[in-house]
């Protein structure tokens, strides 16, 4: 089972899960009883008609993130958010009671037009719902509450969709009465949320949309990867829109399928998107681990492209159920595809979110929400824009699965060519996943913000790799200049802005250098780690502490974080043998190492021999 289904079982998290699960959920079972009854039951409606109304509803449910995300924002930030919440959804009480009201008086316009009002409650919702999780979670449940988000969001997707088309069934009485209960039993899960202090309570709100709608972008912008985090996220969005908007006529004339099964690759896609999520959670450790993106991003492509090439699957002799469909040759290979589409997705997404979450400045964390909220609206209006076009001039629904696909490996190789982190956390992820099986303890005691120094004992060349991989914060490395420069490995020090250092009889303008940036970096409240060894042992044994680490904090006086590998001797990047990756695995695969980290040291009288004690203690017997 999941780590995040336990969050299921904490006043932290329950109600508010329950609270944004039955908003998503009412949003898609007005918006698909609003579709069926426009489609089929409403009198007096031509095709052309039909088609106009369901794509201004389209747009009116989208145009409220453009106007009054840059006000959700700010309220987000400014507020307590239950309060805010609770408030949000008595606004969403009112909005059904009108929307109730328009499915009894058989109104297509008036239920249009409540559609508004639906997507203002929802842009008001967008930044409290996000940046509520990082203030009510732990920095190890961050990943785990996302998937349970975006599991949530695409269930209620598919719950809104055959709920909907059962209630309307039964008559337009039950589907009002529906979604006036529905809202009424997420306003009384809302008053389970616990109270959380406001982000920014001095904050000024401003009501020129234009100014502030500019203002929240630079915000998002002022963060590099928080910034191309986001872009990441709405081009989730518009993928996810291009297949979840093109699936029925998919179903339909690309495969012959009936209503059924549609419904049936629909819940397919919804299982793909938590198992991706969830399994994100599993694979990552519960940090966030954005290497995982680029693995999200490449099954999102491959998948996509193999799609195009399982054509013809339909036999023009009527529509079929599920039955049948799951019996013809190929649709297996298509509910794999779409399953691994979904799949892909949450390992894609739920990292950017969980990113964006704990690396925005927190008092502006809701309104950098907003801004994402304002671009995933842009996307998702454009992929709309872009469906209509290339249909409009013959391109196939395969077809255009196929560009959207080559056109996820354009835009993911340059996002991750411009922030190169994503690939360099790939590659240590790999290397901590397939040669060492990694146990940690006490990294809670690095502090989550401020400057700190780490110092550890040096045993490999994999040591800065296995830091960068389980603490959570960026760190910034003083390592040995030969080292910095080593092949392969150089890319990853150099993406993690690494501080090449060199001893003074080698290179004394280098080294000046390395210790005047070490002393920007934790004047800029960054975490600097240094192996006060100097090198990597040759013996298993530490090497005598030098003088660069009191030299540091003499400047800077900051806290020192001990830290210690255990079980690094011996493996192929330590010199064990000889001279390091001399042999390959000479202790097989899947090591067992650990790291571990122990109270801050700080005050006035540092000394060496101290901090060398205390790391050998640390470390233990086991080499």
């Amino acid at each position: 089972m999941p780590a995040s289904i336990k969050l299921l079982s904490s006043r932290r998290f329950r109600p508010f899960f329950v609270t944004q699960l039955s908003g998503a959920f009412n949003d898609n079972l007005y918006k698909n009883g609003l579709t069926i009854f426009i489609a089929f039951q409403a009198a007096g409606i031509s095709l052309q008609q039909s088609n106009i109304l369901v794509n201004v509803a389209a747009g009116l449910f989208i145009l409220p993130f453009f106007l009054f995300s840059p006000i959700a924002g700010q309220l987000a930030d400014k507020y307590e958010k239950s309060m805010l919440i609770q408030r949000i959804k008595l606004l969403e009480i009112a909005i059904m009671l009108l929307g109730a009201g328009a499915f009894l008086l058989q109104s297509p316009i008036l239920l249009v037009g409540i559609l508004f009002l639906m997507g203002t409650q929802s842009a008001l919702f967008g930044p409290v719902k996000y940046s509520l999780l990082p203030q009510a979670l732990e920095s190890t449940e961050l990943v785990g509450g996302n998937a349970m988000v975006e599991f949530g969001t695409f269930l209620a997707i598919l719950a809104g969709l055959i709920v909907s088309v059962y209630l309307m069934s039964l008559g337009l009485v039950a589907i009002a009465v529906a979604i006036i209960v529905i809202a009424a039993g997420g306003y009384w899960a809302s008053r389970g949320i616990p109270r959380l202090p406001a982000a920014a309570p001095d904050l000024k709100i401003s009501f020129n949309i234009p100014r502030q709608t500019l203002s929240i972008l630079r915000d998002a912008r002022a963060n590099r990867s928080v910034f191309y985090s986001i872009m990441g996220i709405s081009w989730f969005w518009f993928i996810g829109i291009t297949y979840i908007t093109q699936l029925p006529n998919y179903v339909r004339y690309e495969l012959g399928g009936s209503e059924q099964v549609y419904v049936l690759l629909l819940a397919m896609f919804s299982f793909g998107i938590g198992a991706g999520s969830f399994l994100c959670e599993r694979l990552s450790g519960r940090l966030v681990e954005i290497g995982l993106v680029p693995i999200g991003a490449l099954g999102l492509t491959l998948f996509g492209v193999d799609i195009y090439f399982n054509q013809g699957l339909s036999t023009g002799t009527g529509l079929i159920g599920p039955s049948t469909f799951l019996t013809q040759a190929g649709s297996l290979r298509v509910c794999l595809d779409i399953v691994m589409l979904g799949v892909s997705g949450g390992l894609y997404i739920v990292p950017l979110y969980a990113l964006v979450q704990q690396r925005s400045e927190p008092s502006k964390c809701s309104r950098i929400i907003a801004a994402n909220n304002i671009i995933n609206a842009l996307f998702m209006v454009v992929a709309s824009l872009y469906g209509l076009f290339t249909l409009a001039v013959g391109v196939s629904i395969p077809m255009l699965f196929l560009i959207v696909a080559l056109m996820n490996a354009a835009v993911a190789l340059f996002i991750f060519l411009l922030v190169p982190e994503f690939i360099m956390r790939l590659l240590v992820w790999l290397l901590l996943h397939t040669v060492y099986r990694v146990s940690h303890s006490g990294l809670e005691k690095i502090p989550e913000e401020g400057p700190a120094l780490l110092i550890c004992n040096h045993v490999s060349f994999v040591d800065p790799l296995v830091l960068v991989g389980y603490v959570r914060r960026p760190i910034r490395f003083v390592m040995d200049h030969r080292i910095f420069n080593t092949p392969v490995l150089s890319f990853i020090f150099k993406t993690a802005q690494a501080i090449p250092i060199a001893p003074a009889h080698e290179d004394a303008e280098m080294m000046e250098k390395a210790f005047d940036r070490v002393s920007t970096a934790l004047q800029q409240g960054e975490l600097v780690c240094i192996f006060p060894e100097g090198k990597i042992t040759d013996s298993g044994q530490m090497n005598p502490f030098k003088s660069g680490v009191t030299r540091i904090v003499e400047r800077d006086p900051v806290p020192i974080i001990p830290l210690a590998l255990r079980g690094l001797w011996g493996s192929f990047f330590s010199r064990a043998h000889g001279k390091a990756m001399s042999r390959l695995f000479p202790r097989g695969v899947l090591n067992r190492i650990e790291l571990v980290a122990d109270d801050a040291i700080t005050g006035p009288n540092i000394h060496l021999e101290d901090l060398q004690q205390r790391v050998t203690t640390l470390r233990g017997d086991r080499l």
